[in-house]
């Protein structure tokens, strides 16, 4: 089995010579900085808003535990159930536990990156039961028996006619490039769905300590129907979304809406604070919620990254990132892709395993830029490079950096050292190495470039002489 870093090289090569999925990639994304700035000018101060939300995660991150009690405290009172998971294992033997117990013949799940995770749909169609997608990106790449493309726009890299030539297949339905009638086809299967389960899934976008209720923010009502139609309706979210207070979210709602699509404010957002009541017609008997760990408390105690743990799952920065536009999502091999899943996947699934990932970045800045809850993204790359090389660095990098250092370190012996490379080509042999040189491992992606026949100190002292 290839390791996930010689996998994403290949697949990232494969995926930047492929012209006409790039030019799609980019094509479904040029509306969306039009959109998103013309929204976030209806913020009195974009600049002061991204602040506010990095101020109001980092509180919300500072008093983790007290947050998350008073949570669950709440959620309790009204009658839902709450399970803390450690890790993947332990989030899928409950759900799964609770779907025998229920004797759920069928599942229908809404968009929930926390599941995509814990791999939870492998582990329920193992164990016999019948899962359905409902967002409409997600039943897409389900049926295709693909990972989602994008944190927001699972099925961004497919054409109206793929998607046609799937339904086709898959469905019975009839050829069109028309949208509506392709959404159409899914919504007559999708409605059956919701009919027929006996449990509904969901993740939530955040989650309010003050009320102990979850918000779900979506554009096509999915979420809706998948919470209130099952019997049984299952949560499962990451101990980071929480947020402090319920007026966080006036706040907070129409900036996810600006920094993810473009939008003034999605359509369709929903509050879910436990099981129907005695009085209320409507709603799942029984709700189940399973706040996952899953190396979150990890990120937590590291005071140099926690500030990834403020993310939204807003998608904004794999919009403008140039890395992700030409190599495209399924290339990152996880969960998250971009630069926010560059920098939480090594905390996740182990930094030696997939450091590869922050070395994948142009380090431009852009991820940084557009953050709407100012995580310092492309900072958190070259720390995880840094803590990569320390933690287990290969001795000819170990030499290599300690040589590199005392040079730089003593600008005379820099100069000389620049002359000398440009005198004595075998030293610049050393960083074009062929396979059989041992810099190999280091140099096959690197390339010296040719020496300037002056230096920049040489052209100073003829400006001012």
């Amino acid at each position: 089995m290839a390791s996930s870093a010689s996998q994403f090289n290949a697949d990232a090569t494969r995926m930047v010579g492929d012209l006409g999925h790039r030019q799609m990639v980019q094509q479904s994304l040029s509306g969306y900085q039009k959109a998103r700035s013309s929204n976030a000018g209806r913020f009195q101060d974009w600049e002061s808003a991204r602040s506010r939300a990095a101020a109001t995660k980092d509180e919300a991150i500072r008093h983790l535990d007290r947050y998350l009690e008073q949570f669950e405290e709440k959620l309790i009172a009204r009658g839902a159930k709450v399970f803390w998971a450690n890790d993947a294992t332990e989030a899928r033997s409950y759900i799964l536990d609770l779907a025998r117990a229920k004797q759920a013949k069928a599942i229908v799940k809404s968009k929930t990156m926390v599941s995509e995770e814990i791999h939870l749909n492998e582990a329920l169609e193992k164990a016999g039961f019948h899962v359905v997608e409902s967002d409409l990106g997600e039943f897409i790449v389900q049926l295709r028996h693909e990972a989602p493309y994008h944190i927001v726009f699972p099925a961004m890299h497919l054409t109206r006619g793929q998607i046609s030539d799937l339904f086709q297949q898959k469905l019975g339905a009839e050829a069109t490039s028309d949208p509506e009638a392709l959404t159409m086809t899914a919504r007559r299967t999708l409605r059956q769905a919701y009919i027929a389960a006996d449990m509904g899934i969901t993740g939530a976008n955040f989650a309010v300590a003050e009320t102990g209720m979850i918000s779900i923010t979506e554009n096509e009502g999915n979420a809706r129907l998948t919470s209130a139609l099952p019997k049984t309706h299952v949560v499962l979210l990451g101990i980071e979304k929480i947020l402090p207070r319920l007026a966080d979210l006036s706040f907070f709602l129409p900036m996810l809406a600006t920094a993810g699509t473009g939008q003034q404010l999605t359509c369709y957002n929903s509050m879910v604070g436990g099981p129907r009541s005695a009085e209320e017609i409507d709603g799942p008997e029984e709700m189940h919620v399973v706040l996952l760990d899953n190396g979150r408390t990890r990120l937590l105690a590291d005071a140099e990254q926690r500030d990834a743990l403020r993310c939204i799952r807003c998608g904004a920065c794999l919009n403008v990132c140039p890395i992700f536009r030409n190599v495209g999502g399924h290339a990152y091999g996880t969960t998250y892709q971009g630069p926010i899943g560059s920098v939480i996947t090594p905390h996740l699934r182990g930094l030696q395993s997939w450091q590869h990932l922050s070395q994948a970045s142009s380090l431009c800045g852009a991820c940084t830029e557009t953050c709407p809850v100012k995580i310092d993204l492309h900072h958190h790359l070259l720390q995880n490079r840094r803590n990569a090389v320390a933690e287990k660095a290969s001795p000819f990098q170990q030499l290599g950096f300690r040589a590199f250092a005392f040079v730089v370190n003593r600008p005379g012996l820099f100069a000389f050292a620049v002359r000398a490379m440009k005198c004595f080509s075998p030293l610049q042999r050393l960083f074009n190495a062929t396979p059989a040189d041992p810099a190999w491992p280091w140099t096959k992606s690197r390339e010296l470039p040719s020496f300037a026949r002056k230096s920049f100190r040489d052209l100073w002292k003829q400006r001012t002489s």
